[in-house]
């Protein structure tokens, strides 16, 4: 299955991605997105698959935020 995924980043600093990739997104894992470490916070199904396609929408928010916040 190859999945199309949107990427958005929560707070408008990154201006998101589109990614064509064999592994589903997961909430909870951690990636990279350009020089933005962020974590997935959700994925939604966009539309049902179609042959050996997904579409994904995912939400993430920057992991850099959550540590300065924390010291």
């Amino acid at each position: 299955m190859i999945y199309n995924v949107s990427y958005v980043v929560l707070g408008g600093d990154h201006p998101g991605q589109m990614q064509s990739q064999e592994n589903c997104p997961r909430v909870g894992e951690r990636m990279q997105l350009g020089d933005l470490l962020v974590e997935i916070v959700e994925v939604r199904e966009l539309m049902p698959p179609m042959g050996d396609f997904a579409y994904l929408h995912v939400t993430c928010r920057p992991v850099q935020a959550e540590q300065e916040t924390q010291g």
